[in-house]
């Protein structure tokens, strides 16, 4: 009769086998550390691998607050701890309680003190980076000959923008002398016309494998590169100072060509939507120029001599007519003025005086109106003529007083 377990119990079973096993209990696992990750939790998750295996491992906070350190990826490590088994994933992991440097701990040191050093002398300030060419006239890339590196910049050039020119400097990524290489393939390629970005990179690796990267004479000659500088080392997750030095950092080589390389279907369309807009843009210029212009041609109508004479003209009638208009008015104005005064003269006059039946005395040319004034000889003035008149008496009084009425 076969044994029937339900999945609780099976993984029950083998966590219960893996913690009674005294060999499993406390032992020391040599590896290198990939994919760590750290949670709010205070937790550390990451991958110990080696050359053919991996196992998944975990660092609790109450173990790893005591470390002076904590673990990146790529470095080498001596775990001390236990196998397990996590029950609700079924999932075979390590407990690791404590974590050691191994080999690499100089390393590490002797990187953070360089990255200190340059640091301070500005070589990773982020103000001193330089924008990438829009368009280059050719792609310069320092990279092994025959890695994949320059086979996935090709690819995505290719499918990117056909006719873009890539210059590969062959440069040893690993081991022995590669860094003076890698700095004299981006000496030597900058100096290219036509080079206009230049990329470095290499595939993945540990620590070791990358450290060429890392050393001071390439971080240099990043930061001297008279064009921009991308750089694509390793995986997303590696992190070198050659990619704090670059001018921008790519998390693979088929990202680099993507950041270097534009696409020519969208550079295209980009221009024609440029033409269309200049065009817009050159029509409304040019309308706007015919208003003015049309309108400086009417300013220049209205300013021209025969126009000015013409409403100089106009002006001149206007003017005329208004003052004949004044001229008749005043005249007939006087006209009934002087018929008024002529009246009230006649009116006034001694012809009416001589018509009511008075006379008028005169003395040769003169009228007297005063006894004093009479003279020997005068005539009289009446309605229908003339009388010579000589004077018998002159007496003085009031004209219309009792003792004229008695005459």
């Amino acid at each position: 009769m076969p044994w029937t377990l339900t999945v609780s119990e099976l993984n029950d079973y083998v966590r219960r086998a893996l913690a009674s096993d005294p060999s499993l209990r406390f032992l020391s696992l040599r590896g290198e550390v990939s994919d760590f990750k750290k949670y709010t939790s205070g937790h550390w998750y990451f991958t110990l691998k080696d050359e053919a295996c991996t196992i998944q491992c975990v660092c609790f906070r109450q173990y790893n607050m005591r470390l002076d350190f904590r673990p990146e990826n790529g470095m080498k490590v001596v775990l001390t701890g236990a196998v397990g088994l996590y029950a609700e994933r079924g999932s075979y992991q390590f407990y690791a309680e404590s974590i050691t440097r191994d080999g690499v701990g100089d390393l590490f040191l002797k990187l953070e003190q360089l990255k200190a050093r340059l640091m301070k002398e500005g070589l990773f300030d982020v103000a001193k980076k330089r924008p990438l060419p829009l368009l280059p006239r050719a792609v310069g890339v320092v990279t092994s000959r025959s890695g994949a590196v320059i086979h996935d910049i090709a690819t995505v050039t290719r499918r990117r923008y056909p006719a873009m020119q890539i210059i590969l400097r062959p440069a040893q990524v690993q081991g022995e002398g590669a860094a003076e290489d890698i700095a004299r393939g981006i000496a030597e390629i900058s100096l290219l016309p036509q080079v206009d970005v230049v990329i470095v990179g290499r595939g993945g690796g540990s620590l070791e494998d990358l450290w060429a990267f890392n050393e001071e004479i390439v971080v240099r000659a990043i930061a001297a590169c008279p064009v921009p500088v991308v750089s694509a080392v390793g995986h997303e997750v590696d992190v070198t100072l050659s990619d704090l030095a670059a001018d921008v950092r790519a998390a693979t080589p088929s990202v680099a060509a993507e950041v270097c390389v534009p696409e020519r279907d969208a550079l295209l369309a980009a221009v024609e939507k440029m033409r269309r807009e200049m065009g817009k843009a050159c029509v409304g210029r040019l309308l706007a120029l015919k208003n003015r212009t049309a309108y400086l041609e009417k300013r220049l109508a209205a300013c021209h001599p025969a126009a000015q004479l013409q409403r100089m003209n106009a002006r001149a009638g206007l003017l005329a007519q208004r003052l004949r208009a004044a001229m008749e008015k005043g005249m007939t104005a006087r006209q009934t003025r002087l018929q008024l005064l002529c009246n009230q003269l006649a009116a006034l006059g001694p012809r009416q005086a001589l018509e009511r039946g008075y006379a008028v005395v005169l003395s040769g040319r003169d009228a007297v109106t005063s006894v004093s004034q009479v003279k020997e000889e005068m005539s009289l003035l009446m309605r229908d003529g003339r009388v010579r008149v000589r004077t018998l008496e002159v007496r003085k009084e009031d004209p219309f007083g009792e003792e004229a009425s008695e005459l």
